[in-house]
Order: structure tokens, then sequence, then C-alpha cells
């Protein structure tokens, strides 16, 4: 079953496309990444999903409701959290959770179960205001503000960006054990390492989708050997490869080059000769599987 349907949405900023004619499905109980850098999209595409903005061209529909039509009656079977933390910071962790709920028609025990696993970690500090959380309680407590309606779908944007690495893995956690509950969800980030964490992804840039596609598919789809290059200063490398004939790509990836040749034939041997050429010494040339962050550089370019 489809619970997001978006077919052809455009929206422009005076002269700045943000986003144009982009389409994808979303299916039941699934967790859809949205991945690409800060400028590509996926706030205005959440925008409009959530009824807060109009797209220029093109409809969308949740659960087969319209998001312009049906505005009143998506906003009751949604969470969303934006990317930018929203609650009421004067208020405490407990005012906060219980404003939502009362917007909502709802309390706390009423739908304490679904977010049980969540709001146990915040609960001692329940009587502390929002504003004096760190990052990843005032997430904990975002999301449970979220879910405190118990939706049928969840959008959240970006909900991970400056949060630490252990409240980014608890929070991949948390949204498995919600999709579990037959929860759809649908969440962006400029992660890369993150779309492997979601049963599909779209990879999007200057408000266009390079693909969709399982994170594995992606992957797999790599048309090119892919190489980790390693010689001394970084800088000079990916300058040496990059004015190579021999180059098709070269990225820098943490103390490596990663690279792809424009011919497979002997590539190893002639970039060992290019390198040696130029000067460059200890020089480490490993064959590597990618990553999503390397399918999305190709697609890119």
């Amino acid at each position: 079953m489809k619970t997001v349907t978006v077919n052809n949405i455009s929206k422009s900023y005076s002269e700045v496309k943000a986003i144009e004619n982009i389409s994808f499905d979303v299916n039941e109980a699934e967790i859809f990444g949205l991945i690409g850098p800060d400028g590509a999209g996926k706030t205005t595409i959440f925008r409009i999903l959530t009824t807060l903005i109009l797209a220029d061209h093109g409809n969308a529909s949740l659960l087969n409701y319209d998001v312009v039509k049906d505005y009143k009656k998506i906003r009751q079977i949604i969470g969303y959290m934006p990317g930018r933390f929203s609650l009421y910071q004067d208020l405490t962790v407990e005012e906060n959770l219980n404003f939502f709920a009362t917007v909502f028609g709802t309390t706390i025990k009423e739908n304490y179960d679904l977010i049980k696993d969540i709001y146990q970690q915040i609960e001692p500090f329940k009587k502390r205001r929002a504003g004096a959380l760190s990052g990843g309680m005032k997430q904990k407590l975002a999301l449970s503000c979220a879910l405190i309606h118990k939706p049928e779908i969840l959008i959240l944007d970006e909900p991970t960006t400056g949060v630490d690495a252990v409240s980014r893995k608890e929070f991949w956690e948390m949204l498995r054990q919600l999709k579990n509950r037959g929860i759809t969800i649908l969440v962006s980030t400029p992660y890369m390492d993150e779309a492997s964490l979601c049963d599909r992804v779209a990879l999007i840039q200057k408000g266009k989708i390079m693909q969709i596609d399982t994170p594995n598919k992606i992957v797999n789809n790599f048309e090119k050997t892919l190489y980790a290059v390693r010689a001394g200063n970084i800088y000079r490398l990916l300058q040496s490869l990059r004015e190579s004939e021999l180059t098709h790509s070269a990225y820098p990836f943490g103390q490596y080059v990663h690279y792809t040749a424009k011919e497979s034939l002997n590539d190893v041997a002639d970039l060992l000769d290019h390198l040696t050429r130029n000067g460059f010494q200890n020089i480490e040339i490993q064959e590597i599987k990618p990553n999503i962050e390397d399918c999305f550089m190709a697609l890119m370019s």
C-alpha cells in the first residue's frame, strides 16, 4: 500500500527553484530517506507534505488525502519534527508533552505505550525546561511530542543534525521500533552513512532526485572499480589525480582519495606509474567497495 504519493511537485522562491518535478512513493511501514546536502530541497518537500506551504505545480497525498484539499485531516494523521528545535523552551519537558497532547485532544496516559521507550530516557528530567536540555534529550522530547497523538505517518526533517554519535545511533534504533509498530517514516538527512539505515532512499541534489532505490541496489549499481589512494600530501595528490588523463573521478575521503579510472584495464599499474613519475612516495592503492557517498558523487558528475 502506498502511504505517501508525490507527483511532479515544483516550488520556487522568487528566482530560485527549490525543487523541480519531484515524484516518489512511500510504502506502508517503510523508512524512506531523502538524502542530500543542505539546500538540496529536502525541507521544502517536507513542508509541502505537512501542508505548511503550497507547491507551485504537481500534487501530493498522504493516505489518499490531498495535501491541499484535505489539509486539516492530514494534520491529524502526521507527526512532524522540523529541522530546528521548535518546542517551547521555557516550558518543562512534562509541560511540553502535555501541551501537544491537549492540542490533539488526547492525553499522555492514553498513548503512553507508544512513547514509553523514548520518554523513559528523559522522564527523570521532566521538570527541567526544554531550553536547558542537551541536544540528544531535545531530540527525544521532540520525537515524543510528535508521537503523542499516535500518528500514522512520521515526518522528520534532519532529526540527527548536530547530535552526538551515540544519540544518533539511539535515535535510529527508536525509528526501527516505530516502524515495527506499523508507522510510516519519512526522514531527511545530510549524513550519507544514515542512508543504509533506511529501507529505500531518494538521493537529491539542487532540487532534483537523482536516484531512488534501496541502499544496497544503489551501491551495487556503481559502474566502475573504486580505489582508495594515499600518498604524502593529500591536497597535492588530489590535484595531480584530477589533472591526469587517466582519471574519471577523484574525491577526498578522510586520509584517502577515492579514485576511478576512465579505463579499467591496467588502471592500477597506470595509476602507480603516474604517481611515481610525479614524485609521490609511500603510495598506497587498494580496491574498495563503494558506499552511498561514492554513488552520490558519481551521480552528481
